[in-house]
């Protein structure tokens, strides 16, 4: 029987939310491939998301463009449906740095990276659960995108292990080897198995903290027990359990020869382009590196780098797209979903990734550091991406023209907010006197306890009109590129705890600015299109002010441009139809309230970073290594942005 998806909620429909899930849901069931929700911030387009999963009963994958909203996402779906298998996978690297070669400097990076074990084990997770059950969410950031062991070879390294079954031990202890694990009787963790006896004991790679203690009776599998792992106690016993692989490019016996004769092969080739060529150093470099992976493979079945020779791994071809998430959801032959959040800002992301990876791949090829198959290790082509054989919905509050046109008549307005806010008051002012008609405008604001932001074009401007305001009397900060993960988020906070009043900056459509107390934006120069200026960004920058009942917007120019006046149609639609909806319903709008985070404090090693110089050398590791610890403690969180605050600090202080 089908696992339904059950979504658990306190709340119903409400607004035009009914609306947007019933025409999203009958599109999708008409078979229409792509579809897009516009959803303003503040109208629930999560709770959409989520009855739109329940109403199809697809498994669904949830893509975004970062990590920190993914683990958002991921948060809210989890108490959305608490019954099903709501799983995440985003890159598993707390740290990563691509090898790279640069050629003029004759200087090879290394690859370098810091392995998550906890989001190693979701991505396992992730996989083993689309394999295995039919009620599955995959929320994702582009690590989805990127090349994955094949699904089928995955799926055929499954070992079921059942009560009464004929298995001799050596038989499995085998198996276990070839499907990734290593034996370790000393430090039992995941992906290790330990024997004992006639008991052998597996703690699956995709598992938290159980593990599988299989208890043999001469040949025959007598008992299996789910057993805690800190505390070494039964916590029930199962009449079979299917173990799965350790690692996502493991594969079978006759599958790994074959790979490496047509590694072997192609290695070959190249070697004698190189010869032929007069390039012996390439020679030299590709022939020791490549020999030492063979056998390595050849030992273990895998190797550091694995990723490289995907192509012969799965059996693609020359310039074949390659395995990734999405082909674990192709696996069942059943419709699946794939909705894309913030998607004017994830489309263009995904599109991106494919040409980056490849320059710098071609230049490892070149130079010999890599051989050429190690260009089909790649994230997928947007086309590729695009094409899936997957029904889309795009989600976004301002939609680009490319999600539009896929969707054609497809789309759903989502503009009511339940609080009853409206979009906020805007004015269309001449520029010519900006710095000083703002600084009027902004006093009032100020007087009443409320925030002020202003956009401007160039870091430049950002300095030097934060100065001329101070020297006005104002409270004032600025925030651009070159100012760290740590200082914004202390920028931010200082600003909703009133510490200062204005802040300034260049893009402030960066996440993390979610600020019910501001009420006033203003945006310099809104004619200078462009990028910071265009229709979409106007659009976001304006709706800053939307959490707060006070909302206004002043856009300053000397022109009415093309995007000035479609952000502002979009605008007055969106309060038209709140107003409607207010007055119909009863409902008098009131401001978004929300605490204020507390802020992790680290007064040691804040005030180390303007003396490090003085500290000891075993002060300074030691302090470093309690910064580590909480840094991967936040990540096991899922709380990014606390790590990488965490992890900058250790890199300044090293």
């Amino acid at each position: 029987m089908k696992e339904c998806f059950q979504l658990v909620s306190q709340y119903s429909p409400s607004g035009d939310q009914p609306q947007a899930i019933k025409q999203i849901t009958d599109s999708i069931l008409s078979a229409h491939r792509y579809q897009t929700l516009v959803g303003v911030t503040g109208s629930g387009k999560t709770y959409t998301m989520a009855n739109i999963i329940a109403k199809l009963n697809m498994p669904t994958l949830i893509m975004t463009h970062n990590k920190t909203l993914a683990a958002q996402l991921y948060s809210e779906f989890k108490g959305f449906f608490p019954h099903n298998h709501v799983e995440y996978f985003i890159s598993h690297f707390d740290y990563y740095q691509p090898e790279a070669y640069i050629p003029r400097r004759d200087l090879f990076i290394e690859k370098d990276s810091s392995i998550n074990e906890d989001l190693e084990r979701l991505r396992l997770s992730a996989t083993t659960s689309l394999l295995a059950y039919d009620d599955v969410i995959v929320v994702a950031s582009v690590s989805a995108n990127y090349g994955l062991g094949n699904p089928s070879e995955y799926l055929q390294m499954i070992e079921k292990l059942e009560v009464g079954k004929q298995y001799g031990q050596k038989q499995l202890l085998s198996k276990l080897i070839e499907m990734g694990y290593t034996r370790n009787d000393t430090v039992f963790e995941r992906a290790n198995f330990r024997v004992n006896g006639e008991v052998i004991d597996i703690f699956p790679a995709y598992n938290e903290s159980e593990y599988i203690r299989i208890e043999f009776f001469g040949d025959e599998i007598e008992q299996i027990c789910v057993m805690e792992s800190l505390s070494n106690t039964s916590l029930k016993k199962i009449p079979s359990y299917v173990l799965y692989a350790a690692n996502q490019f493991i594969v079978g016996a006759d599958r790994l020869a074959e790979a490496i004769k047509n590694i072997e092969d192609e290695l070959g080739e190249r070697l004698s382009e190189f010869e032929a060529q007069g390039k012996m150093v390439e020679h030299s470099r590709l022939k020791s590196r490549t020999e030492f992976d063979l056998e390595m493979i050849a030992q273990s079945g895998i190797c550091k780098g694995i990723e490289n020779y995907a192509r012969h791994l799965t059996g693609k071809k020359e310039g074949e797209t390659p395995y990734s998430l999405l082909d674990y959801f192709e696996q069942k032959n059943k419709p699946y979903l794939v909705i894309v959040d913030e998607s004017h800002v994830s489309l263009p992301q995904f599109g991106g990734m494919y040409a980056g990876d490849r320059s710098r791949k071609e230049v490892l090829v070149e130079y010999g550091f890599r051989l050429p198959s190690a260009l089909d290790n790649r994230p997928l082509k947007f086309d590729e991406f695009i094409n899936k054989p997957s029904h889309f919905l795009f989600v976004s509050a301002t939609p680009a023209k490319l999600e539009l046109d896929l969707s054609g008549e497809n789309i759903a307005e989502q503009i009511i907010r339940p609080t009853g806010l409206l979009d906020p008051l805007y004015e269309i002012r001449d520029s010519q006197n900006q710095v000083l008609d703002f600084l009027e405008e902004m006093k009032s604001v100020i007087d009443r306890g409320e925030r002020v932001l202003i956009t401007v074009l160039t870091k430049k401007m950002a300095e030097e009109l934060s100065k001329y305001y101070a020297d006005q009397g104002i409270k004032i900060q600025y925030m651009h590129s070159e100012i760290d993960a740590i200082e914004r988020n202390h920028l931010i906070r200082s600003l909703r705890l009133g510490e200062f009043d204005v802040l300034v900056g260049i893009n402030l459509l960066r996440e993390g600015l979610d600020l019910p107390e501001v009420s006033l934006v203003a945006i310099m120069d809104a004619d200078k299109e462009g990028f910071l200026r265009s229709e979409t960004s106007l659009i976001q920058t304006m709706g800053r002010a939307a959490r707060n009942l006070n909302g206004k917007v002043i856009l300053y120019a000397q022109k009415m441009t093309g995007s000035i006046r479609r952000a502002c149609e979009v605008t007055d639609y969106r309060r038209a139809k709140q107003m409607e909806f207010n007055a119909r319903h009863g409902i008098t709008p009131t401001s978004v309230k929300r605490e204020v985070e507390d802020e992790l404090k680290l007064e040691s090693s804040a005030s180390i970073y303007a003396k490090k110089a003085k500290i000891p050398k075993s002060e300074k590791e030691a302090i470093i290594k309690e910064l580590k610890a909480k840094m991967l403690e936040a990540s096991k969180k899922l709380e990014f942005e606390e790590a990488a605050r965490l992890r900058d600090e250790i890199a300044r202080l090293r």
